[in-house]
């Protein structure tokens, strides 16, 4: 398991891009699978998930009490290696992933000895005209420290509870 801290998401509001990188102490696959199928989605990231089909153009929803629901389009998919959605910056919106709605968020998965290293990066907040872009840069910062965390506890959870 990771026991050290895990350093959290950031902000770079020049390019309005929030970054983050963890250590999972999981296989690629098993990581792939907390990603990408929505069955594990609502383990760790939001409390609804709906994403039936994992292709490009595919869509589905991740809906987050409090908040309400997302709509998500994937944009591309490699294997154990890359998976990127587009997602509605704002519940309600009427036209979810149109641009200036929402924002690309991009998973790059790597193999390493000991687990598999994760870096999620959402780009678009710059061009944002549904909510202001300075905030939803800070909102999604906090937001994937905590859901990313939520991640890693729950794979790494698993894999004790597997050994």
């Amino acid at each position: 398991m990771t026991s050290t801290p895990q350093p959290p998401a950031v902000a770079d509001a020049e390019t309005f891009t929030v970054t983050r990188t963890v250590h999972v102490a999981a296989p690629v696959d098993r990581v792939w699978q907390a990603l990408t199928h929505e069955e594990h989605m609502t383990r760790w990231f939001g409390a609804r998930a709906s994403l039936p089909e994992v292709h490009v153009g595919a869509e589905g929803h991740i809906g987050f009490e409090g908040y309400g629901d997302f709509v998500i389009r994937v944009e591309e998919v490699d294997e154990h290696r890359v998976f990127a959605y587009t997602w509605g910056a704002h519940p309600g919106d009427p036209e979810p992933l149109a641009d200036g709605t929402s924002t690309l968020v991009r998973f790059t998965l790597a193999p390493e000895d000991d687990g598999t290293r994760l870096t999620v990066t959402e780009t678009g907040f710059g061009s944002l005209t549904s909510r202001d872009p300075r905030t939803a840069l800070e909102d999604n910062r906090q937001g994937w420290t905590s859901e990313l965390d939520e991640l890693v506890a729950y794979l790494e959870q698993d894999v004790v509870r597997s050994a």
